[in-house]
């Protein structure tokens, strides 16, 4: 980056263009940028250690954003040892399970076919001829392309908060975190204060309910039609049998509904369900994903992974099977009319700042995807800063024409209501009338954490989950001396009212077991096993903890998810 003096003496860098987040959509925005304008600046900054570290998806991959991404951007990449790897596992198997009880089980692929053919929402749910990926090597392949294109990629850097100028509410660039202060906030020999980047442009890319964006939502104004929905989903990467794997196959992906989390007329009634996907040889990625507007205050989506493991469709393929690797994240689920805009124009952001893929919500629920949107999303905010080059407050509405013009709003306004739908009357009566679509009002759903009541989850393993071997398994490690970046605001919610009504849920979801009950007052107490999926911030019930980020570096370190 480079550097320059200001009057208060401070030093600060300046770039043509930040982008905070290197994830896919950030990294297509970079390759694009670099594609079509080689001598523009870019710098992309993110706060893992290392690209990839913060990566957790399914992962299924529609290719043509990313063909039409590349094909551009590197001519002869499709030759590559690095692409012939990284798109190895091409589907052709494509399963939609119904699961009843603990061994029953149906291939339902044939209803989505038929609602293909009529036309209906469902036949959206088709995966032939897309490619199962880790999005974690994605990542760090993107980067390196990125990087030798000339952006300028760098890990480590944590954003906390976009400044404006106060008189026309212009971004001009964003605050990074400062680093070295001990637990109590005192500055320590190694104090850094956070530096502050400079932008014409400001790009945010920083995945589901990303710090930076909220609070930028926030700051311009901008609204949702509806509020944003979520799910958590936790997922583990299984070393497997030479003869398991084949029996799976490299070309299946495995997408199940109803047990554990949904069984008709007696429930539970959640939405979700498990994904098994083939990685790479003798490897399966094993996962459960749970809408957060569940109602048992008991629910922890790692024992709905442990039940759907122990289903013996499943289990005939990852039985005896050793977890290598392990990670959890909240997956944004609201949808078209959940997307953040600027009242008046309905920009997908504000002047020169444009929000993307999962931060701005561009998964398709229908498709249970959202990886191609994000690339895509990047391809036409590179395609928007190009073209406002002269007048960078234009951007966001130029990013926006063009979002509405691509196939990102064609798919998500296709799903508009679905998720609602079924928030509403619940999955089984939500999932029928889905199809209906365009002809259902839009449903004024609660928000996820008031969804909680004093109901149990009916449907238990026979012992607790092992979140501490979850966590090693996710390799997060956070600068144990630093300040907790999980806060609980008021502490007498917790108990008057959360502990005596709930029994402190956030102890029980919480993937990496922050939480704890110490001398009978709820703590973060293991703030540095943290995974950065930020369910406690949207699922607790009195909406009482917020999420801040850590310096950078800190998080966990996925390799392969």
């Amino acid at each position: 980056m480079k550097q320059m003096n200001v009057s208060n003496n401070q030093n600060y860098s300046k770039v043509s263009v930040l982008i905070v987040g290197a994830g896919p959509a950030g990294l297509a925005t970079a390759i694009k940028l670099k594609t079509l304008k080689p001598d523009i600046d870019v710098c992309v900054i993110e706060k893992a250690a290392d690209l990839g570290n913060h990566n957790l998806s399914g992962a299924v991959l529609e290719a043509e954003p990313l063909h039409s991404l590349l094909d551009s951007a590197v001519p002869g990449w499709r030759d590559t040892d690095a692409a012939k790897d990284m798109l190895a596992n091409k589907i052709d198997k494509d399963n939609i399970m119904f699961l009843l009880g603990k061994k029953l089980s149906f291939n339902i692929f044939f209803m989505i076919r038929l609602a293909k053919i009529f036309r209906l929402g469902f036949g959206q749910m088709i995966h032939k001829g897309d490619y199962s990926v880790s999005i974690s090597k994605l990542t760090k392949w993107l980067g390196q392309i990125a990087n030798d294109l000339g952006a300028e990629v760098l890990t480590g850097f944590a954003a906390e908060d976009i400044i404006l100028d106060s008189d026309t509410n212009k971004a001009i660039g964003v605050k990074l975190v400062d680093q070295g202060l001990d637990k109590e906030g005192h500055k320590q020999p190694n104090y850094v204060e956070g530096e502050f980047i400079e932008a014409d442009f400001v790009v945010l890319a920083e995945g589901c309910d990303g710090l930076v964006t909220e609070k930028f939502v926030e700051k311009a104004g901008l609204q949702r039609q509806c509020h944003q929905l979520y799910s958590v989903g936790v997922k583990e990467l299984i070393k497997v049998s030479p003869e398991q794997y084949e029996k799976f196959t490299a070309s299946r992906v495995v997408h199940a509904m109803g047990y554990p989390i949904w069984t008709p007329i007696v429930g539970p009634g959640m939405f979700g369900g498990g994904i098994v996907y083939a990685g790479a040889a003798d490897h399966l990625s094993v996962g459960m994903i749970v809408g957060a507007d569940w109602k048992y205050h008991d629910v922890n989506p790692q024992d709905a992974l442990t039940l759907f493991k122990q289903h013996s469709f499943v289990k005939q393929f990852i039985e005896g099977g050793e977890v290598v690797e392990a990670g959890a994240k909240m997956i944004p689920e609201g949808g078209y009319y959940a997307i953040p805009r600027e009242p008046q124009s309905g920009s997908i952001g504000k002047g020169n700042v444009m929000i993307l893929g999962d931060s701005a919500g561009f998964v398709n629920m229908l498709k249970i995807k959202g990886l191609h949107n994000a690339i895509d999303s990047g391809i036409q905010a590179a395609k928007a800063i190009v073209e406002t080059l002269d007048n960078p407050q234009q951007a966001a509405a130029r990013y926006t024409d063009l979002v509405e013009q691509s196939n990102i709003a064609k798919e998500m306004y296709s799903a508009r209501s679905f998720r609602q739908t079924v928030a509403q009357f619940g999955p089984l009566q939500g999932m029928p009338l889905s199809v209906l679509g365009g002809l259902l009002p839009k449903f004024k759903i609660e928000k996820d954490y008031e969804a909680m009541t004093v109901l149990n989850y009916r449907l238990k393993p026979n012992q607790n989950f092992d979140k501490d071997t979850f966590t090693a398994m996710a390799a997060t490690e956070h600068r144990e001396e630093q300040p907790s970046h999980l806060t609980i605001l008021d502490k007498t919610i917790c108990q008057t009212k959360c502990t005596p009504r709930f029994n402190s849920p956030c102890i029980t979801f919480c993937p990496a077991g922050v939480y704890e009950t110490i001398h009978d007052e709820v703590k973060p107490a293991n703030p540095s096993n943290c995974l950065h999926c930020k369910t406690c911030q949207r699922k607790c019930p009195f909406n009482n903890i917020r999420w801040t980020v850590p310096e950078g570096t800190g998080g966990p370190h996925y390799k392969r998810m």
